[in-house]
């Protein structure tokens, strides 16, 4: 069986989403007239509600591959309907992304539809369930760099230069951590179906510890610095330059005061 057993029920746009969506569209025209008082508190909410929009979608995109794979359980969990409420933890998925995203400006990776695995068949399927939602984050990256890479900033005011730079920030880091191929992230179980029963036994219990691990890395300075160097690298191929994301942040973290150097005008 497939999809077309699902209710029609089962995939409407949730009202929660629809909420977040218009505040992500309301904060970004703020963000592009100036409309706002202070420049900063207009990015922050702009780039956090498309942040959380992002990590909808790459559930979404997790759900609606599985779905078509076979698991039509997806749809009565509420998982179609992009709503970040009915995620496996809202908290986990939601909350400490953004969390995150206020105290380091980088992109964690969600993790929040549960898939039933047993419903699905080939190791191809698998795989490709697991390599759609950083996809998506990809796809989000391209959405956000557009203008920068066309080379279309004619007209474009310089804070929504500065927070397109910085959410592009999040996707990039979002999308090389979830394809990370550690225990716990989608790019183990990217590779999953491919290992023998025996390697997938010995890794299963380290699962629950491999984001904690990647961040714990992260923590060290020579490899936050390579990290970051990397991060940079694929913005600046994209054409968006260190300062870019650094006004960005800066300008995201409006409590800490803005640099004269990102100032924007309201």
């Amino acid at each position: 069986m497939t999809a077309t057993t699902t209710r029609p029920s089962d995939r409407r746009i949730s009202p929660v989403f629809v909420g977040i969506l218009a505040v992500t569209a309301v904060t970004g025209w703020a963000t592009w007239t100036g409309f706002a008082e202070q420049p900063g508190v207009a990015v922050f909410l702009f780039v956090t509600a498309a942040w959380i929009v992002s990590l909808c979608l790459h559930e979404y995109a997790h759900a609606r591959t599985a779905l078509h794979s076979g698991d039509i359980s997806v749809g009565s969990k509420g998982y179609l309907t992009l709503n970040p409420l009915k995620y496996t933890h809202a908290l986990l998925s939601i909350v400490l992304p953004v969390i995150f995203v206020i105290m380091g400006g980088i992109g964690l990776p969600g993790g929040a539809v549960f898939i039933e695995r047993g419903r699905i068949h080939g190791r191809w399927k698998h795989s490709l369930i697991s390599a759609a939602g950083p996809l998506t984050n990809v796809l989000f990256a391209a959405v956000c760099t557009a203008a920068f890479w066309l080379h279309a900033l004619d007209g474009v005011p310089v804070g929504f230069q500065y927070a397109l730079a910085f959410l592009a920030l999040l996707q990039v880091t979002a999308a090389i951590l979830n394809f990370l191929p550690v225990p716990g992230l989608d790019g183990y179980g990217v590779i999953e179906p491919w290992l023998s029963y025996n390697i997938k036994r010995q890794v299963e219990p380290f699962a629950p510890f491999g984001l904690l691990f990647v961040f714990a890395l992260l923590w060290l300075g020579p490899v936050n610095a390579h990290f970051f160097d990397a991060i940079h690298a694929i913005l600046r191929g994209l054409g968006i330059s260190e300062d870019q994301t650094y006004c960005g942040q800066n300008l995201y973290r409006f409590w800490q005061g803005t640099d004269d150097y990102c100032s924007v005008s309201p």
